[in-house]
């Protein structure tokens, strides 16, 4: 009975797949993302936001917003707050800029109401259809190379260097580079064996051999009851937010998200063979609109933009391709809410191979682009540079755009760069101009 009802909910047997994959896909995206329960609220408490109550704010968005792309979508994606967009709230608005959050929030709200309109009225995917396929093609790759690049620096395999002003080799004789490495051998046999389920079984493993060597924490409860989030609910300053000043930064938020957004759509669907011989994802505008939906009512309870995150790949490299891995992934963010000290024993290390065996399975589609043809392939490489050299592939995808056009139409073939990438390119060349300054 269960099983027809998850048939009839999600279509399993027409995405070649079953209850048991989809719930072990949702847990594998679940504990590759559990840092963001740290991470996130670390970074807001830092803007003067309580980090109790906004902790419970990022577990409900988080639970809430996943199970609802699954239901309304029937996509594997998971959605969270995104560091980008975390960090600068925290950074620049709040400690450089000296804006309150609660007005920082305001420009969230409002962020998350262009972001509606988008989509509403289909802009979004105009936006998506003009994208170039050779970007398209080299989106899956740079989302495969900047997850990589999160393993790697999770597993403190490689470090940011302030002397050297780029990433060096970190320490590899630390237990907990030690630890990543061995989780990254056990994890790739399970993986040349073709083992179901090696991601999740890798990282449990992982994490138990990190309890003898110090690094796995045994916590002293098991159990725990969440905070109030009256201090951080409603508290956004929306009239405050509308100065014509602050617009470039509601810009700063817009279109990183919007095209990384896209690019973890994109990058994740491709990896699970969901888009068309066009390299679109169809109905792509219900996962836009719950995505749209997240950012506006997060900042309501001071969560800045809800993205789809990247991690979702590792979900869908377990076999997740419906919307029940998304559910699962969801409720068991909500489940955090009441056993957090279990779930936090899971170490950065543990999780840190899993990402980076992740990004080497998202490389493939990079081959499909034509590199005899500089036109193509040159956008291409931008895209993906941009987006591993500036950590974000929302930077990425804009670089690859502008190159796109500005390469095709100087070598005389301006006749097959679609006309409204040359509206498009306006405010990505804004953004870009804001963005140095």
């Amino acid at each position: 009975m269960k099983t027809n009802f998850f048939e009839r909910l999600f279509g399993l047997s027409s995405n070649n797949t079953n209850v048991r994959t989809e719930i072990v896909a949702g847990m594998t995206t679940f504990v590759t993302m559990v840092y963001l329960l740290v991470v996130v609220p670390g970074i807001l408490e830092e803007a003067g936001i309580p980090v109790g109550p906004v902790t419970v704010s990022v577990i409900l968005l988080t639970g809430l917003t996943t199970i609802i792309m699954g239901l309304y979508s029937n996509r594997p994606f998971a959605l969270a707050p995104g560091l980008g967009s975390v960090a600068f709230l925290a950074v620049t608005l709040v400690a450089t800029e000296g804006i309150a959050w609660q007005t920082a929030m305001g420009m969230v709200f409002i962020s998350g109401i262009l972001f509606l309109l988008f989509t509403i009225f289909g802009l979004r995917e105009l936006i998506v259809r003009l994208v170039p396929s050779a970007i398209k093609l080299s989106i899956g790759a740079g989302v495969g190379l900047f997850i990589a690049l999160i393993g790697f620096r999770n597993a403190g395999l490689v470090v940011a260097s302030e002397e050297a002003n780029s990433l060096t080799l970190g320490d590899i004789g630390s237990s907990g580079a030690v630890l990543a490495l061995i989780g990254f051998l056990i994890m790739s046999v399970l993986l040349a064996r073709n083992i179901k389920g090696h991601l999740l079984i890798g990282i449990a493993v992982t994490t138990l051999i990190g309890i003898p060597m110090g690094i796995t924490e045994i916590p002293n409860s098991i159990f725990s009851l969440p905070q109030s989030i009256g201090p951080v609910f409603m508290e956004l300053d929306i009239m405050g937010a509308l100065q014509f000043a602050y617009f470039p930064f509601i810009l700063a938020f817009f279109v990183p998200d919007f095209f990384s957004t896209l690019g973890t759509i994109l990058g994740v669907a491709g990896k699970g063979g969901m888009l068309d011989k066009d390299g679109n994802l169809p109905q792509i505008n219900k996962p836009f609109l719950v995505d749209a939906g997240g950012t506006t009512w997060g900042s309501l309870f001071s969560v800045p933009v809800m993205t789809t995150y990247v991690e979702s790949a590792a979900g869908v490299e377990a076999g997740g391709r419906t919307g029940l891995t998304a559910v699962t992934t969801g409720v068991m963010f909500l489940l955090t809410l009441f056993v957090t000290p279990v779930i936090m024993i899971i170490p950065a290390e543990a999780t840190a191979p899993a990402l980076i065996l992740v990004g080497l399975t998202m490389l493939s589609s990079i081959q499909k682009v034509n590199f005899s043809d500089t036109t193509e392939s040159l956008p291409a490489f931008i895209t993906i540079a941009f987006t591993i050299f500036t950590f974000n592939f929302g930077n990425g995808i804009a670089a690859g755009i502008i190159t796109y056009v500005l390469v095709k139409s100087l070598s005389g073939r301006h006749k097959e760069v679609h006309p409204g990438l040359y509206i498009l390119i306006l405010p990505l060349l804004y953004y870009f101009v804001t963005l140095a300054e």
